[in-house]
């Protein structure tokens, strides 16, 4: 059973959400707060696998909450769930660790799929604004970098692969099969690349990538 935490201001998203969620027999809704700080609060004494988040909340926004949670021991895998998709908060989210991010308006079963895919520790983002997201996070130079270390030497040749992959949005199982892998495989690599970046998620990883051009925004993005 997946433990979900929902935060939004907005009575009728958590209710739409709780009621959502709630209907899929491997996820449990174990608390609903209406804003950051409360989200915090429960997470530390519920312990759930996932928390979903809204970015802009009163008391505690969802980039702040989003920070302490993936700094918990261990962390909480945080999926942005938010109606802006290029904001400075959604850059703010990237940088905080979140491992996940889609629109609010996405259909349910992409919300449901994306909270299983976070709390397994695969993270997604919204394919149809990824370009455009990491297009922008890229051009806003006034960012803090998710790591300033060199590649050189960073990645092995089959890393860089997996990580030219996980750019286009692909899912473990998917890049297995472009790859002709097993899954496993493709989790080790991912394991043991995370680290090496010194990022925190598959979507910081991602991030990553683009801001040391070992994948590129193609022109027009």
């Amino acid at each position: 059973m997946i433990r979900v935490l929902l935060a939004d201001d907005q009575p009728l998203v958590r209710a739409g959400l709780t009621g959502l969620l709630s209907t899929e027999a491997d996820l449990e809704v174990v608390a609903a707060a209406a804003d950051g700080q409360e989200a915090v609060h429960l997470v530390g004494e519920l312990r759930p696998d996932v928390a979903c988040l809204d970015i802009r909340m009163p008391v505690l926004d969802g980039i702040a909450a989003t920070r302490q949670l993936t700094a918990m021991d261990p962390p909480v895998p945080v999926l942005i769930l938010t109606t802006f998709d290029l904001d400075d908060y959604v850059f703010g989210a990237l940088e905080a660790g979140a491992a996940g991010f889609l629109l609010k308006d996405a259909d349910p079963e992409v919300i449901v799929s994306a909270v299983r895919r976070v709390a397994a520790g695969q993270g997604t983002l919204d394919q149809a604004l990824t370009r455009r997201i990491l297009a922008e996070f890229v051009r806003r130079r006034s960012l803090r970098p998710v790591t300033v270390q060199g590649t050189d030497g960073l990645l092995t040749a089959r890393e860089v692969d997996i990580l030219g992959l996980l750019a286009q949005g692909m899912s473990n199982e998917e890049i297995a099969r472009e790859l002709v892998v097993e899954i496993s495989t493709v989790k080790s690599h991912v394991a043991r690349m995370l680290p090496k970046l010194g990022v925190r998620s598959r979507l910081q990883a991602v991030v990553w990538a683009y801001q040391n051009e070992i994948v590129r925004v193609p022109e027009g993005s």
